[in-house]
Order: C-alpha cells, then structure tokens, then sequence
C-alpha cells in the first residue's frame, strides 16, 4: 500500500492512554477504600463479604495495570522489531503498485511512476493530476509492451513548478485499431528513512510511504 507517513504508533500511544485511564481509576478506588475504613461505624462495621469483595477489585485493578504495562513494551519491542526489517532497504530504489506520487513544497519529486502495457501500443496518452482532480500535465508516453519508465519534473504544461501534495498519474493506450490496451501503474523511488505505525513498516520516500508487504521490486 502507497500512504501518508505517520510518525507515531497509534497502537502505543492507545495502549499508554489506557494504562494512565487505570492508573487513576486505581488511586480513586484506594483513596474511596481507605476513606470507608476511616469513617466506618464501630458498632457496625464494613461487611467482611464486602471487604473482601472490594481487596478482590483492587487486585483484579492492580493486575490489570501490570498487564497494559507488559503490553506497551511488547508493542514497542513489535515496532523495533519491525522498523529493523526494514532498515536493510535504506538507500535502495524500491517500487510498488500505485499511481499517486507526492512532490515537496520546494518542488522536490519524491518518486518516479513506472507503467507496464499489456501489449505494445500506437498511442499513449499520459495524465497527470493533482489533489482535486484537476489536469497539470499531459504528453505522450512510450508503447513498448512491459515495463515503460515516466519521470515527471514536478511541473506543469506550462513550466512551472507544481505546489506540494499529492498527484496522480493516468495512463490511456489504444493499439492501431483504436482499442483500449491494459496497464499497471507503480510508483518507484528510493528509501530516505523507515518508520513504523501499529507493527506496520513503512519505507519512507521523502514525504511519502510504502508499506513493507507491498513492495513489488527491489532495485540497487
């Protein structure tokens, strides 16, 4: 799957939230514990059944606790282990099948589309658009059968450089007697860091991302 980069294990932070949730529901239930045995009538005091009840709460509590706390650092171990699966991609050109790219406020182009052609082609029209659909470029592609290279420069029909977000590539092949001709897009650009998000690892590439399982080609 080609995404957004997110930074930050959605997983853990849930998990951590929910350990402070129990760790103050924990210290109300020892303050209202303690609060009714210092105020519990001599002549009538806390039921034995109901006390006992109650110790059987805090320890189910308390264990409770110490499980989240084994959790986090069996997640975070998880998130470890899977970020270094990953970290043997660093500075290689990896490809996967997509047909949106992302290009940097400064221009920048972070991958390069690639498209195979279920057979060789008369007329390729290549299709660039952005975020709202809207048409920044559009030219003639190569018509070989198989695998076709597109290197966008990040700019539109007129020259100028496009703004930073999201854009997408369409291709349209038709054979000599104007029938549609089949392709795949994929997306290829080399590996600029690895993060990790709820056991999953991404490959980032610049501002965008691919997750590990959905890599179709390894490149030097």
């Amino acid at each position: 799957m080609v995404t957004s980069i997110t930074s930050a294990s959605t997983t853990t932070t849930s998990s951590s939230t929910s350990t402070s949730t129990l760790s103050a529901d924990y210290d109300m239930f020892i303050q209202l514990l303690c609060a009714q045995l210092e105020n519990q009538d001599p002549l009538d005091p806390t039921d034995a059944t109901e006390f006992t009840n109650q110790l059987v709460q805090y320890s189910n509590l308390e264990q409770q606790m110490a499980t989240n706390d084994k959790l986090d650092e069996v997640l975070s171990s998880i998130d470890l282990m899977s970020m270094s699966s990953g970290v043997g991609y660093m500075g290689h050109t990896v490809e996967a099948e997509g047909d949106t790219i992302s290009v940097q406020d400064d221009g920048t182009v972070d991958a390069a589309w690639v498209y195979a052609l279920d057979s060789a082609a008369t007329d390729v029209t290549l299709t660039v658009t952005d975020e709202d659909g809207n048409v920044v470029w559009e030219g003639t592609g190569d018509a070989a059968k198989g695998r076709n290279d597109f290197t966008w420069d990040g700019k539109d029909s007129d020259g100028n450089t496009v703004d930073g977000g999201a854009y997408t590539l369409s291709v349209e092949a038709t054979n000599a007697d104007g029938a549609a001709i089949g392709s795949t897009t994929y997306v290829s650009g080399k590996v600029t860091g690895v993060t990790s998000s709820d056991g999953t690892t991404i490959l980032e590439l610049g501002e965008m991302g691919i997750t590990l399982d959905a890599i179709t080609r390894l490149a030097s």
